[in-house]
């Protein structure tokens, strides 16, 4: 994994400033297996939690298509509609409830390590929050591309962008 220069946030939501300092982050702290063909696309991540005296973490690994799948939830939570994602029992999961109210509670379930369950409200997300999010998601396909194609089942090859 890289330095702590590289995390980015794949996910950040948290309260209006000069509200409760509430927070949810997904961040981003490298590829999991840089340069290891069946590896390289998963990136280590941890999910953090803020709310008053509470913080709370979660190392997650992310496949290539929890992004996919992050970005598919997106457009459900700015409807208002309630939504779950990382459901697949491997990582922690997210809740997501939005109230249609600026407002949103955030729930992490630890089933496959600790067992343990952290809830966080937000209580004042700010004008365009979902918008950022896709902003996010874009910078994280950026610095961490998919280079590594599945050809046939169980069959990966190297797919490099080319900078010239």
């Amino acid at each position: 994994m890289g330095s702590t220069d590289d995390v980015i946030d794949l996910i950040h939501l948290a309260d209006r400033p000069g509200t409760s300092r509430h927070s949810v982050s997904v961040r981003v702290l490298g590829r999991s297996q840089p340069g290891n063909l069946f590896g390289h696309d998963f990136l280590e991540c941890e999910i953090v939690m803020v709310a008053e005296s509470l913080s709370a973490s979660f190392p997650v690994t992310l496949l290539p298509e929890d992004l996919e799948d992050w970005e598919d939830t997106l457009p459900t939570l700015e409807s208002g509609r309630s939504a779950m994602w990382l459901a697949s029992g491997r990582t922690p999961s997210l809740t997501f409830k939005p109230d249609g109210h600026d407002r949103m509670s955030v729930s992490a379930h630890d089933e496959p390590s600790s067992g343990v369950s952290v809830v966080v409200p937000l209580f004042a997300l700010p004008t365009g929050w979902a918008d950022k999010q896709r902003d996010l998601l874009t910078r994280v396909h950026e610095v961490y591309p998919r280079e590594v194609v599945e050809t046939s089942p169980g069959a990966y090859e190297w797919h490099r962008r080319s900078d010239t």
